[in-house]
């Protein structure tokens, strides 16, 4: 495990997310962004560090394409995925990291840091602070956020062969044949479990498969 990231200021992290998605995106983070819009303490450039942590910056600083999602109606989803990749090695360590207590935290933290007491402290408030501004779903209800939330970026997924055959409907007695198209907006943050999902579902409720016949 790395050292995890802390800010002198997590105090300051709330307000500065909430700026991120009202200002505009500025081409690099830096000390003088951040004079710009009210933050002009010297400490508040160690909150540099943790956007870089949960890649929102890259490490030229620049806006990564998460601190865009971040900016849209999801935002809360979003900065919950970037806090688990940022802050992997603890989420390895407890799943439910965002709703542990204080003691197992400063155990995951001390033991992965060479801070005395004081930087322990701070680096259980960064995360605090994060994960109260963050949405943790569990997995069912992130495969429904994947399924209604509309598509923001281009994402190809092929499908099998035999799942892009749509059934071709029958001439009837009362009329033509009607034909039906089916548009699905997957998220580009749906995972591949999810996604298979997706698809399960059209098999069972399209296609009839899955089924057993009386």
């Amino acid at each position: 495990m790395g050292e995890f990231i802390y800010t002198t200021v997590p105090g300051k992290i709330k307000p500065l997310l909430t700026k991120i998605r009202t200002v505009g995106v500025p081409p690099k983070v830096t000390a003088q962004w951040l004079k710009t819009i009210g933050f002009t303490s010297s400490n508040d450039t160690s909150l540099i560090g943790v956007l870089r942590f949960i890649a929102l910056i890259d490490s030229n600083n620049a806006p990564t394409p998460k601190w865009s999602q971040f900016r849209g109606s999801a935002h809360k989803v979003v900065l919950g995925q970037a806090i688990r990749e940022g802050y992997s090695d603890l989420f390895n360590v407890y799943p439910d990291a965002d709703s542990r207590s204080q003691t197992e935290l400063d155990h995951v933290f001390s033991t992965n840091s060479a801070g005395g007491k004081q930087v322990i402290a701070k680096t259980i408030g960064t995360f605090k602070a994060l994960v109260e501004e963050a949405e943790f779903p569990t997995e069912g209800e992130a495969s429904h956020h994947a399924q209604v939330r509309p598509l923001h970026t281009s994402v190809s997924h092929p499908m099998p062969d035999d799942k892009r055959q749509v059934p071709q409907a029958q001439p009837t007695a009362f009329g033509p044949a009607l034909h039906i198209d089916i548009q699905i907006h997957i998220s580009p943050e749906a995972s591949a479990g999810q996604i298979e999902q997706i698809f399960a579902s059209m098999a069972k409720h399209v296609y009839g498969r899955g089924t057993t016949e009386s």
